[in-house]
């Protein structure tokens, strides 16, 4: 569920908007003339992008992942 607050309340009310947010997951809309200008939503964990997937565990490359690509490897629309 969100709930629209003005510039004006969200500064008056920081804390209490983030604990609510922290609490409960509810989003808040911040808008400033009536008009939205960003979200308060709660942090969502970002995963690791080197983190070893175990599903991926023995995993090989069967080429060369960074050797070049030859010209007929390109589609023709974008050459």
């Amino acid at each position: 569920m969100k709930s629209v607050q003005s510039v004006y309340e969200a500064k008056a009310h920081l804390s209490s908007l983030l604990s609510e947010v922290a609490s409960t997951g509810v989003t808040f809309v911040i808008c400033k003339h009536g008009v939205p200008i960003a979200d308060l939503v709660p942090h969502r964990a970002v995963n690791d992008p080197f983190e070893v997937k175990e599903s991926l565990a023995g995993a090989e490359y069967l080429t060369e992942p960074t050797a070049p690509l030859a010209e007929d490897d390109w589609p023709e629309a974008l050459r």
